[in-house]
């Protein structure tokens, strides 16, 4: 348990160094295989680049747009190959560069991005097709593409907390807009883009108007066995100019805290995830795995809080740009990472309708969803699909 933990700690800090903020990106290479039925399509970059990716029809059509991006004056695009007809490049206006996926394949598109390790640079991965079932018309074989997961490679669970409820409405707008009415709202909306993402799947701590005490909601993420936990939330200020969203993980004061209260009663506390219990060690040795376990949680839970952060540039309104540390309950796990998100000022009349209408709260949870899933491509779970896709693109 120690060695994997550091190991966590030692991961986080590389990854975190391997982010250069502002660097302008350089295509090093486009790979690709495929058959009749479905492919795989690797961009490997120098540095890390905001993407958008979509589809046009007549004919169909992938199409990658990388912000500020160069393709490499040596980089060949891969040639007609199965579900693959043909890719192309082209310049945008503003420094942008578009890769066209002309394929034969209707079924909608899979990407994920992929942070530096020991097996390769920045890389961004499309896969095209149902990598699960691709029966040839007329024959009973069905082919299975050399990319797919492995089978039993499971989903990372994201525990979506929406604050208060029931008898605590949380603060209340000008316009009578409880808290805790919009945070289900956006909690819904979050689990739904969540459940839509192929190896994500959301679990609601409250899916419904009651209240739920904070250490409840930790343990139901645990039952869960969460890999992430999210508490939504809406700030409020007398000064009804503020306006913007935050996010706040866990103090060392109030991990500090924390662990006086699990080393006092851990006969009767939880294991912590990997199945170590702390009921059967000495004091000591109960004091440096709980030690190990929070500090690295506090780091992965600091590092998935800057990638929402990052998706929220441009998208949401943010009114405190860094991530913010404080000792709430119920970011209290010490083995979860964890992250309390107060998505706007119900008390801003500009926030308050933001946080009512619809379409703002789905383009809310779309940014939380993006920096989710970018921190799980870069820290995948042992076991999930997120391991195996870093594997395959590897693999090439």
């Amino acid at each position: 348990m120690c060695t994997r933990l550091a190991a966590a700690m030692v991961l986080v800090a590389a990854s975190l160094l391997g982010v250069a903020r502002g660097e302008a990106a350089r295509i090093e290479g486009v790979r690709a295989s495929a058959d009749a039925d479905a492919a795989r399509v690797v961009v490997d970059l120098s540095a890390p680049s905001s993407y958008k990716l979509f589809t046009l029809d007549h004919p169909r059509r992938v199409v990658l747009d990388l912000a500020d991006t160069t393709l490499g004056a040596d980089v060949r695009l891969p040639r007609s190959e199965g579900a693959i007809l043909a890719v192309r490049s082209g310049v945008r206006p503003g420094g942008a560069l578009r890769l066209v996926i002309e394929t034969s394949s209707d079924a909608e598109p899979r990407v994920a991005r992929l942070a530096p390790s020991a097996e390769g640079g920045h890389r961004i991965v499309i896969e095209l097709g149902d990598a699960d079932a691709g029966a040839h018309t007329g024959s009973a074989r069905v082919v299975t593409p050399v990319h797919a997961p492995k089978a039993g490679a499971r989903d990372v669970v994201i525990a979506i907390d929406a604050g208060h409820g029931g008898k605590d409405p949380g603060a209340i707008g000008n316009r009578g807009t409880q808290e805790k009415d919009v945070v289900l709202d956006i909690a819904r909306a979050l689990a739904a883009q969540i459940d839509r993402e192929p190896g994500m799947r959301a679990v609601l701590i409250r899916d419904g108007d009651y209240y739920i005490a904070h250490r409840e909601r930790i343990r139901r993420a645990r039952a869960a066995k969460a890999d992430m936990f999210l508490s939504i939330h809406a700030d409020a200020l007398r000064d009804r100019d503020v306006a913007g969203a935050s996010v706040y993980v866990l103090s060392e004061r109030g991990a500090t805290d924390e662990a006086a209260r699990w080393l006092a009663e851990r006969e009767n506390a939880a294991d912590l995830r990997g199945g170590v219990s702390l009921s059967d060690k000495s004091d000591v040795l109960a004091t440096v795995l709980l030690d190990l376990s929070q500090s690295a949680n506090i780091s992965a839970s600091m590092q998935a809080a800057e990638r929402i952060l990052d998706s929220f540039d441009g998208v949401v309104p943010v009114r405190k740009p860094r991530v913010q540390q404080a000792g709430f309950l119920v970011l209290k796990s010490p083995d979860i990472p964890s992250m309390l998100i107060e998505t706007a000022y119900i008390t801003n009349a500009a926030d308050e309708k933001r946080l009512r209408s619809d379409a703002q709260q789905r383009k809310l949870a779309a940014a939380i969803v993006d920096g989710v899933q970018t921190y799980f491509t870069r820290n995948p779970p042992e076991g999930t699909r997120f391991a195996e896709l870093r594997r395959l693109a590897s693999a090439d």
